[in-house]
C-alpha cells in the first residue's frame, strides 16, 4: 500500500533552522495499461488507476526512485535533470498531487503548486480569473481586492491592449503563463513549486520574476523551482537538487552541483 503524504508541523532543528519539506525515501510508481506501454504523463496514468483500480497486466513505471531531502525556511530550491527525470512528478507529490508509492513526504504548512499548466478557466476573462484564483490560493476577498492592480501590473498583459477584460481564451500561452504566475506570486507561501512557469514569459518578465522569487525566500517561504534555464537556477537558487532516471543524484550548493550538472548534459 502506499504512504500517504502527510503535514504535521516540523519541530525546529538543532542549528535553528525550521524544516518546511521533508522527504523521506520517496519512490513514485505508476502503470502504462497494454504490454508495451501506454500514452500520456504519469499524472494522467496514476489518475486512470484511480478511477478504474489499476491494471493487472500493465507495466510499472518507477518515475521517482529512493528520493530524500530536507528543505528549509528561507530556502530557493532549483530542481534540474535531463527531460523525463522526474522533476515534475517530484513537485507533483511534494504538492500532494500524486501518491507515494513508499516513503513519506512531511510539510509545514500547505504547498501550492504552479505549473506552466495551472488551470484557469478559459471561457472567463482575465480579471475574473484572477478573482477565482485568488480565492483558490487562499486570499480573501479584500485581499483579492487590494492586489488586483498589482497582479495585472506584474503580469504585463494589459501592456498592449485591454486583455484582461477579455477571455483566457483569446491569450497566448505566454500571457496566460504570465497571469497565472502574477495571481500565485501575489501571496506569500509556506512553500510554493514553480513547474516551468516562467519559461514561456519574455526576459523582462522573467527577470521580475526571478526577483519576486527572491522576495518570498526572503520572507521566510520555501521555493522550489523546476526549470531547464540554467541561468534562471543560478540566479534565483543557493541550493540544486539534480535527479536523473528518477533517483537523487546531487544534492548540494547551487554552483557546484550545475557545474557537474552541464559536465554530464555536454557529453
Amino acid at each position: 500500500m502506499p504512504a500517504a503524504s502527510t503535514g504535521p508541523g516540523t519541530a525546529s532543528t538543532g542549528t535553528g533552522r525550521r524544516p518546511t519539506v521533508i522527504a523521506s525515501h520517496v519512490d513514485v510508481v505508476y502503470r502504462v495499461n497494454g504490454a508495451k506501454g501506454g500514452r500520456g504523463s504519469a499524472v494522467a496514468a496514476l489518475s486512470r488507476i484511480a478511477r478504474r483500480g489499476g491494471s493487472p497486466g500493465g507495466r510499472r513505471v518507477h518515475a521517482v526512485r529512493d528520493v530524500s531531502f530536507t528543505a528549509y525556511r528561507g530556502e530557493a530550491i532549483g530542481l534540474v535533470g535531463t527531460n523525463g527525470s522526474g522533476k515534475s512528478t517530484l513537485l507533483k507529490a511534494v504538492a500532494g498531487l500524486l501518491p507515494v508509492e513508499s516513503g513519506h513526504i512531511y510539510t509545514d504548512g500547505q504547498p501550492s503548486l504552479l505549473g506552466v499548466n495551472a488551470a484557469l478557466m478559459n471561457d472567463l476573462t482575465g480579471e475574473r480569473n484572477v478573482q477565482l484564483g485568488g480565492l483558490a490560493m487562499g486570499m480573501s476577498r479584500e485581499q483579492v481586492r487590494e492586489r488586483y492592480e498589482e497582479i495585472v501590473e506584474f503580469s504585463g498583459i494589459n501592456e498592449k491592449g485591454d486583455f484582461i477584460s477579455l477571455p483566457m481564451r483569446t491569450y497566448s500561452s505566454g500571457m496566460a503563463a504570465r497571469l497565472r504566475f502574477s495571481i500565485a506570486a501575489a501571496k506569500n507561501h509556506d512553500v510554493l513549486l514553480v513547474d516551468e512557469a516562467l519559461a514561456t514569459g519574455d526576459r523582462k518578465f522573467q527577470k521580475r520574476s526571478e526577483a519576486r522569487i527572491r522576495e518570498l525566500r526572503a520572507q521566510a517561504g520555501t521555493v522550489f523551482l523546476v526549470s531547464h534555464n540554467n541561468k534562471s537556477i543560478r540566479t534565483t537558487c543557493e541550493r540544486v537538487l539534480w535527479l536523473e532516471h528518477g533517483e537523487l543524484r546531487l544534492d548540494g550548493p547551487c554552483e557546484e552541483v550545475m557545474r557537474e550538472y552541464e559536465k554530464f548534459t555536454a557529453r
